[in-house]
């Protein structure tokens, strides 16, 4: 297994729209595509405009396969680009692939 760890971090105000838009649109894409997603995060102390999140995938090559997938959805596309009507709502994403270590819990 590998796990991408994604750090989203939203335009100032865009926080709850952008968690509206993982909770009611993101998530149906995700299972759709085969992105199995681990957890979900915002920072209780830090920064006030951040969502994390986790995927597992078998390998990279599902990892990349998924990812395509889920990209050139246009049903998909086209979901989110009504939720930015009003304007885009991340500022900056970004992500790390990461493999377990032998003595880790999550493998």
């Amino acid at each position: 297994m590998i796990y991408e760890l994604r750090v989203y971090d939203a335009i100032p105000g865009k926080l709850p729209a952008l968690s509206e838009r993982f909770a009611n649109v993101t998530m149906d894409y995700f299972k759709k595509h085969g992105l199995t997603v681990i957890g979900f995060w915002t920072d209780e102390i830090g920064i006030n405009n951040r969502l994390t999140y986790m995927l597992a995938f078998r390998d990279i090559a599902h990892r990349d396969q998924a990812w395509a997938a889920f990209r050139s959805d246009q049903d998909r596309a086209k979901a989110f680009a009504e939720t930015e009507r009003d304007g885009p709502l991340v500022s900056r994403i970004t992500n790390t692939i990461m493999r377990p270590t032998s003595f880790s819990p999550l493998q």
